[in-house]
């Protein structure tokens, strides 16, 4: 395999069965051929400094209702199956925490959790009724050992939201805006998510395009 497609494995199920995928004038795509995770190599990461440097760009905020509206499209079908006076978590939360003021606002309780603003490990230690990831499984640079710790720390019965937009086909994906964001390591199709089902045993809701509910 070339050197701008050096991989050992899949990040997401360990496969050794992967393959070139894609390749524009950035970067090289690989794909998992069990789990169908495809993911850039990792000598294409940006380093931690310059991965935030991207972050601190966004704009979001949490009085911005165009944002609030765009978040409940994940709140809202999650709010439906909560009971009230739920614990949650907000994994990878951002500068500008506004899902849980959403989840907040109908009397949940909501940890905080992102590794660059606000890293707060003791959350590892605790378990949710409910775990919220909005745009943040695409950053994920190791997303085996990350969904097997969301998974721990989720109650029997609880809720995982889960929002990022999906791969459709090749040909999709050489005209997708996501691919251009330098930030973007991991992009998952519905087969991705049936395999994450399957391997932890939960039931997968495809309530939007980009917005994923499993009970587990």
């Amino acid at each position: 395999m070339a050197a701008k497609y050096e991989a050992s494995c899949c990040p997401l199920c360990s496969s050794l069965d992967i393959a070139p995928f894609f390749e524009d004038k950035r970067r090289a795509y690989i794909r998992c051929c069990d789990c169908k995770l495809v993911f850039v190599p990792k000598c294409y990461w940006l380093n931690r400094a310059d991965e935030k440097a991207v972050y601190d760009l966004h704009e979001n905020d949490a009085q911005d209702q165009g944002y609030r509206q765009f978040l409940s499209r994940l709140s809202r079908p999650l709010l439906e199956r909560l009971e009230p006076k739920q614990k949650g978590l907000d994994f990878g939360c951002g500068p500008d925490p506004t899902l849980s003021c959403l989840l907040e606002e109908q009397g949940h309780q909501i940890d905080l959790y992102d590794p660059l603003y606000f890293n707060n490990s003791s959350v590892f230690s605790k378990h949710y009724d409910f775990i919220c990831s909005t745009e943040v499984v695409e950053h994920l640079h190791n997303p085996n050992e990350d969904w097997n710790t969301l998974f721990k720390m989720l109650k029997q019965d609880g809720w995982l939201g889960i929002m990022t937009k999906l791969v459709a086909d090749k040909q999709a994906f050489s005209r997708w805006h996501y691919i251009h964001d330098m930030t973007h390591i991991c992009f998952y199709s519905r087969e991705t998510f049936d395999y994450l089902a399957q391997r932890f045993n939960v039931e997968p809701i495809f309530v939007a395009k980009d917005v994923i509910l499993f009970r587990k």
